[in-house]
């Protein structure tokens, strides 16, 4: 019953911004824990951004620090992720994750850390 409903994706040019929203809909109880894992084309599913609920702390990829920002409204279980001076690279399909309190408690950018997942928004950066 747990949906994650996303926004915001679409095409941008090189340099440009483009903000994501997503928030757990449905009969969702509140997260440990929400962010963005992204698939580029040809390429592997990887962690973005993770966001906890507790004490706010964030986790980031390495090549996205310093250009992308998490943020979290804990009580809509609402995550958002600004992403300024976007790259070609960049280009891939951004899903939404969440992981419920009981789930896990492992701090890490990794796949099995969380129990829900969105359908997807497509981001393209052309240049």
């Amino acid at each position: 019953q747990v949906q994650l409903v996303e926004s915001g994706g679409g095409s941008v040019q090189a340099g440009g911004s483009l903000r994501l929203s997503c928030a757990a809909a449905g009969y969702a109880s509140r997260m440990n824990s929400m962010g963005w894992f992204r698939q580029a084309p040809g390429k592997e599913r990887e962690g973005v951004a993770i966001i906890y609920d507790g004490d706010g702390s964030t986790l980031y990829a390495d090549d996205v620090k310093g250009r992308f920002t998490i943020s979290q409204d804990n009580a809509k279980n609402t995550v958002y992720l600004q992403m300024n001076s976007l790259q070609t690279e960049d280009t891939a399909m951004y899903y939404c994750v969440a992981r419920p309190y009981g789930f896990s408690k492992t701090r890490a950018l990794s796949e099995a850390n969380f129990g829900y997942w969105g359908q997807g928004t497509q981001v393209t950066v052309s240049s």
